[in-house]
C-alpha cells in the first residue's frame, strides 16, 4: 500500500457476518476496494498442494494436475520447473507427484491456475525457493533504501537461506535487519514445514493454506499510511491484533474493534456503494458517463460526453472528459475487480498530444491499484486495450448470475416486439377469422403499454378482446385465452 500518495486518507473495514466476511479499503471517504471471502466458496489462491499429474497435452504445452478438487488444475509450460525449451512431455509426466500453488481461482468455466515454481509471503518478503535471486521491489524508489535493503537481505540470504531467494516487498521500507531476519528465519522454517509435508503425505493433499482476508489485510497492506483498520468481529480483531503484535509491534495501535450499533459497512456508507457495483453506467463529475460492459474473456468500457459541453474547443472539452473517464475507469476496475483484457473506447480526439495526455492520466489513476497492469498505447480511434491481473473472479460475477428472464443478454424484448407476437400468435391461432372474445393475461408494465395499441390490434385480429395483468408473470410470459 506503499503506492499510496501523501495527503490520502485510508482506512481499512472488516465486516464479519455468518456467511462471509467482506473488507473494504476506504481512502478519502470513498470505496477503492472490496475483497470478499464466503464460507461456502473455496478460496484457495495461494495454497500449496502435493498433487498428481493426470493428463500432459503436448499440442497446448500444459498438463492437467489433480490437487483434490471436482476440477483438475491447469499448468502451463512456463510454470513448469525445469527447462522450458523443451516439449513438456520431457519435463513432467503423467502419474508424477509434484508441488505445486494456486494462483488464479477457477472463473466461469476455466479450471483453476497453477505453478511449480511455489513463493512465500511474509510482510516484508517474499521467498522464491526455487530461485536463487535476490531483490528489491521497484516500488521502492529511494535508491539509498534500495541499497541498504539489498545488502541486508543478501547477507541474510546467505546465512539462512541456502541458495533459495527472496523479494523484499514494498512494506520493508525503513525495517530494520533484526525485523528482516526475524522474517528471513521465520519463511525459512514455514517452508522446511511445507517439503516435510511433501515428503509424508499423500496425493492430493494441502501442504500450506494461505490466511484468511483479515490476516492478508494484516500482512499486505497494514502500514503508517493506514490510519486505521476497524474489525467489527472480536474473534478476527483479537487474531489480527496477535499477529500484528508478534510482526509489526508499532502498527498495534491502528487495530481497532468496532462496537457501534449501526452495522459497520452502514455506518461508513459502504453498503450503498456495494448496491451501486451492479450499475453498467457511471457518471462523471462534468455530466459525461462510461458504460461497463462485463463479459467473460474481456470487459468493454465506452466514454460519453453526456451533457458536458466544457468552455473552451470540443478537442479541450473531449480531452477533459476523458481524463475524467480514465480517472473512474481505473477506480472501477480495482473496486470492481475486473481482471484479464480490457478495451476502452475513448471519444476521438484528433491531436496525438491529447491522446497522450489521456493515456498518462490512466497509466497515474491504475498508480494504487496492487494488481499487475499493462497498458498498450492508445490507437487513432480512441481505442485503448490494458490487461489487469486476474486471480479470482470479479466482484459482479461472485454477486450476479445470470437473469432467467433475458438469458444473461441484459435486455428483453420490447413492448412493440411483444404486441408484434402477441398479435401474430392470435391471428395464427384463429386463422384470421372474425368473431369471438379472447383475454390476454400480460405482466402489469406491458399490460399498461399494450392497452394503448387495443384498438388497432383488435383491427388486426377482427376480434375484441380483454387485457389482463398478473404480477406473476415476468415480462416476456404470457397467456392467451379464447372465449
Amino acid at each position: 500500500m506503499s503506492k499510496t500518495s501523501t495527503g490520502l486518507k485510508v482506512e481499512v473495514l472488516a465486516n464479519t457476518s455468518f456467511e462471509e466476511t467482506r473488507v473494504a479499503i476506504v481512502e478519502n471517504g470513498r470505496l477503492a476496494e472490496l475483497m470478499w471471502e464466503r464460507r461456502g466458496a473455496v478460496n484457495i489462491v495461494g495454497n500449496i498442494y502435493k498433487a498428481t499429474v493426470e493428463n500432459v497435452l503436448p499440442g497446448i504445452s500444459s498438463a492437467f494436475v489433480n490437487i483434490g478438487y471436482e476440477k483438475n488444475a491447469y499448468l502451463y509450460i512456463s510454470d513448469v520447473l525445469g527447462d522450458e525449451k523443451k516439449n513438456i512431455e520431457k519435463v513432467i509426466k503423467k502419474g508424477q507427484e509434484i508441488m505445486v500453488q494456486v494462483v488464479k481461482d477457477a472463473i466461469g468455466t476455466k479450471g483453476m491456475k497453477i505453478t511449480m515454481d511455489v513463493t512465500l509471503p511474509g510482510r516484508f518478503l517474499v521467498l522464491t525457493p526455487h530461485q536463487s535471486f535476490v531483490g528489491v521491489s521497484k516500488n521502492i524508489e529511494d535508491n539509498q533504501e534500495r541499497h541498504k535493503l539489498n545488502d541486508m537481505v543478501q547477507e541474510l540470504a546467505e546465512k539462512y537461506l541456502h541458495g533459495m531467494g527472496c523479494i523484499v516487498r514494498t512494506e520493508a521500507e525503513e525495517a530494520t535487519k533484526d525485523e528482516l531476519e526475524r522474517e528471513v528465519k521465520y519463511l525459512y522454517r514455514q517452508w522446511q514445514s511445507i517439503l516435510n509435508k511433501f515428503e509424508t503425505l499423500p496425493s492430493p493433499s494441502i501442504l500450506h493454506e494461505d490466511m484468511d482476508a483479515v490476516l492478508q489485510v494484516s500482512r499486505d497492506i497494514l502500514s503508517e499510511n493506514i490510519e486505521v483498520y476497524y474489525l467489527d468481529n472480536k474473534k478476527d480483531y483479537e487474531n489480527v491484533l496477535d499477529f500484528v503484535s508478534k510482526n509489526s509491534p508499532e502498527l498495534k495501535d491502528k487495530i481497532k474493534l468496532y462496537k457501534g450499533k449501526t452495522p459497520i459497512f452502514e455506518a461508513f456508507n459502504i453498503e450503498s456503494e456495494i448496491d451501486n457495483l451492479r450499475k453498467t453506467k457511471i457518471s462523471l463529475p462534468n455530466g459525461g458517463s462510461i458504460i461497463i460492459q462485463e463479459a467473460e474473456s474481456l470487459c468493454a468500457i465506452d466514454v460519453n460526453t453526456g451533457k458536458f459541453t466544457g468552455s473552451k474547443s470540443q478537442e479541450e472539452t473531449v480531452t477533459q472528459t476523458n481524463i475524467e473517464a480514465a480517472q473512474e475507469v481505473a477506480h472501477q476496475l480495482r473496486l470492481r475487480n475486473i481482471g484479464g483484457i480490457v478495451v476502452i473506447d475513448f471519444i476521438d480526439m484528433k491531436k496525438a498530444s491529447n491522446r497522450h495526455r489521456v493515456v498518462e492520466a490512466l497509466a497515474d489513476a491504475v498508480h494504487r491499484d496492487r494488481a499487475k497492469i499493462r497498458i498498450l498505447p492508445i490507437t487513432r480511434l480512441g481505442l485503448v486495450e490494458m490487461t489487469r491481473e486476474r486471480k479470482k473472479e470479479s466482484t459482479g460475477s461472485l454477486l450476479t448470475e445470470e437473469c432467467p428472464q433475458c438469458h444473461g443478454s441484459g435486455r428483453v424484448l420490447s413492448a412493440e416486439s411483444m404486441r408484434i407476437k402477441i398479435q401474430r400468435e392470435i391471428y395464427d391461432l384463429t386463422q384470421g377469422r372474425p368473431g369471438g372474445n379472447l383475454r390476454i393475461v400480460l405482466h402489469p408494465e406491458l399490460a399498461d403499454q399494450i392497452k394503448h395499441q387495443q384498438s388497432v390490434i383488435e383491427q388486426n385480429i377482427h376480434r375484441s378482446m380483454k387485457i389482463q395483468s398478473d404480477a406473476q408473470l415476468s415480462w416476456e410470459d404470457y397467456k392467451i385465452v379464447l372465449e
